[in-house]
């Protein structure tokens, strides 16, 4: 065999062992404006926790993860059913979803609150579901779509009806409605309204009993992608769990694997 011969075979052979290393294709997403999770920074590219620590996790197993520009919430679950985007962020874990998709290890927590002002958290901390909040009258900004669970979703028809409910698209609105007094409690994702919130400088307090608490994973498409994908962003995963480098991420944004910021300070007094 001539030297240039086997220097093809070799070229050859290498090219073919890269997806055994890493995943079947690159892998596509879009993103939305969900800070501290996912958000346009000041140079126009993706930033926040879980850009940061999907990044590490495709670099890790080997795999490209390629960004596109936002795309509104409802064409982006279009575009998923579609097989048109491979993978989504920040996804519970569904016995429905599973239908159709494949579910990473957890990577962080994610959990949904109810606040209120400091100033009337002692009034508001006994509600513990929202039949109570039905019962009371209390009026609650909420997001206009989600699952937050069966007590929300059996008293959602009541509270509407009752003019309780004002829904809000992002956490930034929500927190200037609550700013504007248009509603006692809001509820939504505690990370990203502690976020808004303490960019506005405005003090919020949890309510002690959390709507929902649960870890979230990557998403993976069934129809564009495959189990190997799956197994090999998961073992990239432990390996980067094992040295540290997920943690430390969560950590400069002040969320561990199990925990959540619950309220921001109040205005120092002069």
């Amino acid at each position: 065999m001539r030297k240039s011969d086997f220097s093809c075979c070799i070229f050859a052979a290498t090219l073919i062992s890269v997806p055994a290393l890493g995943c079947s294709k690159p892998m596509k997403m879009t993103i939305e404006q969900w800070p501290p999770y996912i958000y346009t920074d000041a140079k126009n590219q993706a930033a926040g926790l879980d850009i940061e620590i999907a990044k590490a996790i495709f670099k890790e197993a080997g795999c490209i993860l390629e960004i596109g520009a936002e795309v509104p919430r409802k064409r982006r679950q279009y575009m998923f059913s579609k097989g048109e985007i491979d993978v989504m962020l920040a996804a519970s874990k569904t016995p429905e979803r599973e239908a159709f998709s494949y579910f990473s290890s957890p990577y962080r927590n994610e959990s949904v609150s109810l606040f209120t002002s400091p100033k009337k958290l002692e009034k508001y901390q006994s509600i513990d579901s929202f039949g109570s909040i039905l019962k009371q009258r209390i009026t609650l900004l909420a997001p206009n779509a989600g699952w937050y669970g069966d007590d929300y979703k059996s008293h959602y028809f009541w509270l509407n009806e009752a003019n309780l409910l004002s829904p809000f698209e992002t956490f930034a609105q929500a927190i200037k409605m609550f700013e504007v007094n248009r509603a006692e409690l809001v509820m939504g994702d505690t990370g990203a309204l502690v976020y808004e919130a303490k960019l506005k400088k405005l003090p919020l307090a949890a309510l002690p009993k959390l709507v929902l608490n649960d870890n979230v994973r990557l998403m993976l498409n069934k129809k564009s992608t495959t189990e190997a994908d799956l197994n090999a962003l998961n073992a990239a995963m432990a390996r980067l769990e094992k040295r540290g480098v997920l943690e430390k991420i969560r950590t400069q944004y002040g969320m561990g694997l199990n925990e959540m910021p619950r309220s921001t300070p109040e205005p120092a007094t002069k």
